[in-house]
């Protein structure tokens, strides 16, 4: 062997190739391991066994072994029916989303899901099902009665040549038409002229829509169909035990489904190769069969898309380069070079394209080397699990579940184009851009990766999306100016809009509070309607929390339950609002009162009840409303003692020094006139006073008491609504509970101004909205009563919004309107603050409106922030892949191989042309600092 001439040029070159390695390495061009091991997997699967690159690694293993494993059984079978049946059958199934469908069988079978959705999954399984039986049929009746011979201009598989012909012009028409822009280049006449507003845009895509699916049947049940029918005619299926024709038609047979249309466009210049070229003794005719020679037209295909792509990213980044000013002197000279060096340039993208490999601009200048091969996503781990989260990142998690239904259907009906792995769409909408990666395509499937980048913009990301923003303005946004076949004014750009998606999400809107959080009169206002707001959700409160304990009563007398946990005093129904949520740490209770009235029976504790307590020791069981009483002695557990009972009323009595409680003085008793009071009750705790009596009185002049019995009126609390109306009026004439509601909301009126009776500040009522109260001693009361401080809170809140309300849509006529405006407060709107956890909870239970108040301090104003949640157009367009690539290979070289860590590095400075730092952000951390990312969503095309 040492003589054979082969093997000695063989180890020539590897002697002059292993000097130059550390030179490749050193500029990054070598491969890692793991990196060349996943390509080249991928390179094998996608080219040579019809496959996709897979949304993990794991899935890109498993799927390779059993792809080959397919070809390798292929080459065993005798019968020439059952290798074109296994080919069909199995291409088919791998194509499939196989390991989802089983994943939502399972998790619909252990959750009891419900049936509709039972139902759909069954429907997808009967069209799957349907199509393989007519495709095992068809292949196999098409392979048996026919005959097989040379292709001729009137052969079968010639007459089913020019059906793929014809089919492939309609479905490249149907495509081009539903985007904007046909090649990118010319506007699209069909496209809908106005893309304002989401109603009228919808009204006219009604028709591409219709296309859409006439295109979507051709492509999922037409075109593969007529496929199969054009190779299981082919006579090179009769040469049986072959290697090419084993890779060959598995491969072909399986692109069938995995890709139709880019198997579509392969099949027809094979077929069109064959009826043009007659003669029979060419190499192309001679050598090859039709498997090795759709196979070869696939590579073709995908290099000549790669070259084109690179050579206009390399043709973009020159420009990028002379266009930017700082770097024009040096850009000149680097231009000049490229011209001068074009050959060696081209020579570098003709060898990234055969390698598949990025085209790396160092430093995103025209300084051009081959970067390593690498996967399709990239990035080392798994998609989806690392993102830069902030406060903003819960905006992208409510929407993505809405973008997924409408890429769903955009994708079905080819407005985002050719689908393909490792293809980049962008989506904007107000301050939020959205970065979407495909990973995996099949049949009737697609899987994405969702990414969304900040939205405190920088100086260098403004620059960039104000970019983004004249792309789609002056392709969505101006159609009245523009005329019927204009050309794509930055055509140049690496992003092409395609098309808009309506999506429900939220709307920023910040407006300027001057002139109303400012205005003497409104602010006079603000303080009597306080008083308002708060004596309705007071009474609000304590009617549902009776209501809680009504319930907590049945379920006890029915005896359903051994262990009932009642919730803590301000716990609220599931529907209230998640503001009043916060939990309250309650004492041990060793005895239970359910009304200190005597307008309820006691609930015993005895032995039995004892013993089941046992089972939860560290659990306290208080009931909203029940008084905390102590034990005469061990032996008396079921006894209230009259000394608690005083204690829970004791309003406005001075504090005992610590060591005489026992010679403290009673007060009589207070019991409520109404027998019904008790539905109404404010919690004990809430009843003592920490006001003087003599303070008290006089704010008691401000109780809006015709406010208070008009609310007690709209209630519908009562056990029954015979005797409703004269429920309301016993419990309207009760003084006592109405002076417990007097003392509760003038104490927390009082703790808001801090005795200040003065008309508050712009800066007060700001500060007071955040939470913030001035110090005083019904603070330290109201403090030490957290639900009630989330209550007072809350109704802040509301008065601010009010106020704000009304100066802008005109005054309140009378108190219907009112509690109509603070209803429509308490179920559509989350008001508070943009810091608060809850603000992010009514986000993801997707409140319809969001309100906070803040501060400018650059320009010294008081501003509003109202989040609106509706169906609203957010404007995709598509990247250039190899843009793309090449610039995250640069940040890659960048950050390992020039070790340059510098915050401001020339990679993140902000280009138009080339979207640098929204590209550099996107990339997965710790290179990039997206601050969301999804893991991999599997989109079902159906």
């Amino acid at each position: 062997m040492v003589n054979i001439p082969a093997l000695e040029q063989m180890n020539q070159i590897l002697h002059i190739l292993f000097i130059f390695l550390p030179f490749f390495w050193a500029l990054g061009t070598l491969p890692p391991p793991d990196a060349l091991f996943l390509w080249a997997m991928e390179q094998v699967l996608e080219f040579g066994l019809g496959g996709s690159s897979m949304s993990t690694h794991l899935r890109l293993l498993i799927m390779f072994i059993i792809s080959a494993g397919t070809a390798v059984a292929s080459y065993f079978i005798p019968s020439t029916v059952g290798v074109v049946l296994f080919m069909t059958g199995l291409g088919f199934l791998l194509s499939l989303n196989l390991s989802e469908m089983v994943h939502r069988v399972g998790t619909k079978s252990n959750a009891l899901s419900s049936g509709s959705e039972i139902r759909f999954t069954w429907r997808e399984y009967l069209f799957y099902s349907v199509v393989l039986v007519l495709a095992l049929l068809e292949t196999g009746l098409l392979h048996h009665f026919a005959s097989f011979s040379q292709i001729s201009r009137n052969s079968p598989q010639a007459v089913v040549g020019y059906t793929l012909m014809i089919l492939f012009i309609i479905l490249w028409i149907l495509k081009e038409i539903q985007s904007i822009y046909i090649f990118g280049i010319f506007r699209n006449p069909f496209y809908p002229k106005d893309v304002q507003t989401v109603t009228l845009f919808l009204e006219k895509q009604t028709k591409l829509m219709k296309i859409g699916v006439v295109r979507r049947i051709l492509i999922n049940l037409v075109s593969p169909l007529a496929m199969i029918a054009f190779l299981s005619l082919d006579s090179s299926l009769q040469r049986l035990h072959s290697v090419s024709v084993s890779i060959g038609f598995t491969r072909a047979f399986r692109m069938v489904w995995q890709n139709t249309e880019n198997a579509l466009l392969e099949t027809v210049v094979v077929s069109a190769v064959h009826l043009l070229i007659s003669n029979t003794d060419l190499w192309w005719s001679r050598s090859l069969d039709t498997g090795i020679k759709l196979l070869l037209v696939g590579i073709m295909r995908d290099r000549l898309i790669q070259f084109i792509t690179k050579l206009q990213f390399a043709v973009t980044v020159l420009v990028a380069s002379w266009t930017e000013k700082k770097r024009r002197k040096s850009a000149t000279t680097l231009g000049v070079l490229n011209i001068v060096f074009s050959p060696f340039v081209l020579v570098f993208i003709v060898l990234s394209t055969v390698l598949s490999s990025p085209l790396v601009p160092l430093f995103t200048l025209p300084l051009f080397l081959v970067g390593f091969p690498r996967p399709i996503q990239s990035w080392p781990g798994v998609v989806g699990t690392t993102a830069c989260v902030c406060a903003d990142t819960v905006y992208y998690y409510q929407m993505v579940p809405g973008l997924t239904t409408a890429l769903q259907s955009a994708m079905a009906a080819g407005s985002l184009g050719l689908l393909l792995p490792g293809s980049h769409y962008l989506g904007r909408f107000q301050d939020r851009l959205i970065w979407i990666m495909i990973l995996e395509c099949g049949y009737t499937y697609c899987c994405v990766n969702i990414k969304g980048l900040e939205l405190q913009e920088t100086s260098c990301h403004t620059a960039e999306a104000r970019t983004v923003d004249e792309v789609f303005e002056s392709a969505f946004e101006q159609e009245e100016y523009v005329k019927l076949c204009s050309i794509n004014e930055h055509f140049g750009n690496v992003l092409t809009p395609y098309t808009v998606l309506p999506v429900k999400l939220y709307s920023d809107a910040r407006n300027v509070l001057s002139g109303i959080i400012d205005s003497h009169d409104n602010l006079k206002e603000f303080k009597g309607d306080l008083v308002k707001v708060l004596v309705w959700i007071l009474v609000q409160y304590c009617s549902r929390r009776s209501s809680m304990l009504e319930n907590v009563h049945k379920t006890e007398s029915k005896g359903k339950a051994s262990l009932i946990i009642l919730p803590a005093l301000n716990t609220e129904p599931q529907t209230e609002s998640p503001e009043d949520t916060d939990s309250l740490n309650s004492e041990n209770l060793d005895d239970w009162s359910d009304d200190v009235f005597g307008e309820e029976p006691t609930i015993k504790t005895g032995k039995d009840e004892k013993d089941q307590l046992k089972v939860l020791p560290g659990i306290n069981l208080p009931i909203p409303g029940s008084v905390e009483s102590q034990n005469v002695d061990s032996h008396s557990t079921n006894t209230v003692t009259e000394k608690s009972l005083y204690q829970a009323v004791a309003l406005g009595y001075p504090a005992i020094d610590k060591g005489k409680q026992e010679t403290m003085a009673y007060i009589p008793l207070m019991e409520f006139s109404c027998s019904h009071s008790h539905l109404l009750s404010l919690p004990e705790e809430w009843m003592s006073n920490c006001l003087p009596n003599s303070k008290m009185k006089e704010m008691s002049s401000l109780f809006p008491e015709d406010w208070y019995q008009f609310i007690l009126r709209q209630l519908k609390c009562f056990p029954s609504k015979e005797n409703a109306s004269n429920v309301v009026e016993e419990i309207a004439k009760d003084r006592v509970l109405k002076d417990f509601y007097v003392r509760a909301v003038m104490t927390c009126y009082f703790s808001f101004w801090g005795g200040d009776s003065m008309i508050p500040s712009p800066g007060h009522i700001l500060r007071v909205y955040s939470g913030v109260l001035p110090w005083s001693l019904a603070l330290d009361w109201l403090i030490e009563k957290p639900d009630l401080f989330q209550l007072a809170l809350k109704a802040f809140r509301y008065t601010l919004k009010l106020m704000i309300d009304k100066a802008s849509l005109g005054p309140i006529e009378d108190f219907k309107e009112l509690i109509n405006c603070l209803e429509k407060y308490e179920s559509d709107w989350y008001i508070g603050l943009v810091s608060d956890e809850k603000w992010k909870e009514a986000v993801l239970q997707e409140k319809p409106y969001l309100f906070s108040v803040g501060y400018d301090p650059n320009m010294g104003v008081y501003t509003g922030r109202v989040l609106t949640l509706q169906e609203l157009l957010i404007h995709v367009g598509k990247l250039n892949a190899e843009a793309v690539r090449g610039q995250w290979a640069n940040l890659s070289w960048e950050l390992l191989y020039a070790t340059n860590d510098d915050e401001e590095r020339y990679s993140i400075q902000a280009h138009p042309l080339l979207l640098r730092n929204l590209t550099v952000q996107a990339a997965d951390p710790p290179l990039g600092y997206p601050i969301y990312s999804s893991k991999p969503l599997h989109i079902h095309l159906v």
